[in-house]
């Protein structure tokens, strides 16, 4: 997936410019967790000695002082606190939540100073989801089965000390039960079937309904018109959480 244009976007660079703001500006090594394009691997690699880029498939990436490797999040092969640094952005929604647990034990035990994670904030997962015309699942947007707030990620990074948090960009996103009982009957024609994610239960790739009827139309309006109504009393929040956790030794070296 080509990912120039979504790099260049104000909304991209204003999270990317967040996220680095959290991370130290010098150390020897940093892990950058869900690495894909490298784009964060070569910012990381400004400021440390070594960077490893990670992602189940080897990322395809050709970048100085930074080694590509596929891997496991929930079983990472690094010695305990190997690393000065870990860096995990727009990762954690996307895993299991019977997984989630090892993957943030897995990302306190190799970090030896500073975490950033960088997460949807609060996300509706009811809104855009979308309905696999392969085996009928209904699947959550962009494939994010998890939804996160302050809360959540203090309890998930609980070995950690949560030093600073950011909230990036606004929305106003929601819907309600109604509306999405309605999109669900109506095969959720609206849903995000551009995504790279596959169907959550089958594995097939997402493709947008064919015609729907009368009757699925009819609740398509209906489920519009309730989430316009939803807005009209949603206050706008951050689109992104970012937060900085620090091991206890690094913040008790620093008193």
């Amino acid at each position: 997936m080509d990912l120039t244009a979504y790099r260049a976007s104000p909304q991209e660079q204003e999270r990317v410019a967040a996220l680095m703001r959290l991370i130290p500006e010098r150390g020897r090594r940093a892990l950058d967790i869900g690495a894909r394009d490298g784009f964060l691997s070569r910012l990381l690699a400004e400021r440390f000695d070594e960077v490893v880029a990670l992602d189940l498939t080897k990322p395809d990436i050709d970048i100085p002082r930074v080694t590509a490797v596929a891997g496991d999040a929930s079983a990472l092969t690094f010695e305990d606190n190997h690393f000065d640094a870990v860096l995990c952005a727009e990762v954690l929604e996307h895993i299991s939540p019977t997984v989630l647990p090892a993957v943030c034990s897995e990302i306190t035990r190799v970090c030896a100073s500073v975490s950033v994670i960088g997460v949807p904030y609060r996300q509706d997962l009811r809104q855009g989801r979308t309905t696999c015309s392969a085996c009928g699942a209904v699947n959550p947007p962009w494939g994010h089965v998890n939804a996160f707030d302050e809360s959540s990620l203090r309890r998930h990074f609980h070995a950690m000390t949560a030093t600073e948090t950011s909230l990036v960009g606004h929305t106003t996103d929601a819907t309600n039960w109604l509306s999405a009982a309605l999109m669900n009957y109506a095969g959720n024609p609206f849903g995000t079937y551009g995504q790279e994610e596959r169907c959550v239960r089958c594995g097939e790739p997402l493709i947008e309904p064919a015609a729907r009827s009368v009757l699925q139309r009819g609740a398509t309006r209906i489920a519009h018109l309730a989430n316009q109504l939803q807005r009209l009393r949603t206050r706008a929040r951050g689109n992104w959480i970012h937060m900085r956790f620090e091991k206890p030794s690094l913040r008790a070296a620093s008193r």
